[in-house]
């Protein structure tokens, strides 16, 4: 993975991307202005880590996924599972199966050397054996996991080192995924791969036993924009996180604040029709994580230190999309008002708009 590249100087690469960006945002209202797409019957669900401030179990939220009308739970904390045992894990197993309900299962990093790596379930190969036997016993078809955050691609050797050793561990455990029929579904997390990056990474460990988690908003973190990353991606992916981003343009960059599905300056009707396209049959899974916002200050020399191979023609679409964005406020509680029950109430309602928005504006679920 250690190869020699030609890197063109800061000026050619902020040259290229002015002229890329300006065409990218005559591509972007292009699209805001085609006709919505047909509603289609993609599954739909939500991740557990939307509502991270009630701390429930699965089989509560099971019950909620049920009365919410949805097809599909992805839990990506074992600490929602009341059990490793075999019993208990079949019981919830027939609990979602009643309730019309799929389950994915996932966790944390498996990347030893990442600084976001906790040793809570052993090495990161059993961390990551331990998943692929829980994921099985599910009837979970995925295990996610992360290889860590952005704070990785300023360790030591950067992220490719760190790329290197997810591979390892990815390799160790790859008889077991095959045996239990789930796929390794690394995601794209918190600012740490580009899309490339993480293609580099699947291919290297095997595609037939590894794939990607897509997840939407950490996109943006990576300065890429949802459709162009989701285009590159498509081959490898095995299951979403979906929701949507509000950026834009400051004195030193640009920021990035999460939002509710449709709520962002993406063109979530293009994005839905896209991934519609091209991953047929993977079902939508709403992770919403609004109320802050974080800085990316691009136009500091030193902010490219940790992207030595940034693409001018991968920057250029995010930085259409911080033009066309405007500021939102960060969340906080009202004055007097408890902080978890704010938050709670908080994300219940970001959750759920955004789960009207993909049933009555996009056409996903199937169930009325």
């Amino acid at each position: 993975m250690n190869k020699t590249t030609t890197l063109p100087s800061r000026r050619d690469f902020l040259h290229t991307v002015t002229a890329a960006g300006a065409s990218a945002l005559l591509g972007s209202t292009a699209l805001s202005q085609t006709p919505p797409p047909k509603p289609n019957k993609t599954r739909l669900g939500f991740d557990n880590f939307s509502l991270r401030a009630f701390g429930w179990k699965a089989d509560r939220l099971i019950e909620y996924a049920a009365s919410q009308h949805l097809d599909s739970l992805f839990i990506t904390n074992l600490d929602a599972l009341e059990s490793f045992e075999q019993p208990y894990l079949r019981d919830l197993r027939a609990r979602a199966q009643d309730r019309g309900i799929d389950l994915l299962l996932g966790s944390w990093s498996i990347c030893p050397t990442s600084k976001a790596f906790r040793n809570t379930w052993g090495t990161a190969e059993e961390h990551l054996a331990l998943g692929l036997r829980l994921a099985q016993a599910l009837g979970s078809p995925v295990f996610r996991c992360v290889l860590g955050t952005r704070e990785d691609r300023q360790t030591d050797g950067g992220i490719e080192r760190r790329i290197e050793d997810t591979v390892n561990v990815c390799r160790a455990v790859r008889t077991r995924a095959l045996d239990a029929g789930v796929k390794i579904a690394i995601e794209n997390h918190a600012g740490d791969m580009q899309a490339w990056e993480l293609i580099t990474l699947i291919e290297a460990a095997g595609k037939d036993y590894v794939g990607v988690t897509f997840d939407s908003g950490n996109v943006t973190w990576t300065l890429e924009d949802p459709i162009d990353s989701l285009t590159k991606l498509a081959p490898y992916v095995a299951c979403t996180h979906i929701r949507d981003s509000m950026i834009w343009e400051t004195e030193h960059g640009a920021r990035v604040a999460w939002t509710a599905i449709g709520e962002g300056c993406n063109d979530a009707r293009a994005f839905f029709a896209k991934l519609a396209e091209l991953c047929p049959g993977i079902a939508v899974h709403a992770e919403i994580i609004s109320g802050f916002n974080l800085e990316f200050p691009y136009l500091k020399p030193e902010f490219w230190d940790v992207w030595p191979q940034a693409r001018a023609a991968d920057f250029a679409p995010f930085t259409a999309l911080a033009k066309a964005g405007k500021p939102v406020p960060p969340f906080r509680p009202a004055e007097g008002q408890d902080r978890r029950q704010a938050e709670q109430s908080y994300q219940q309602a970001e959750l759920e708009r955004s789960l009207r928005y993909c049933k009555e504006v996009i056409g996903l679920g199937l169930k009325t």
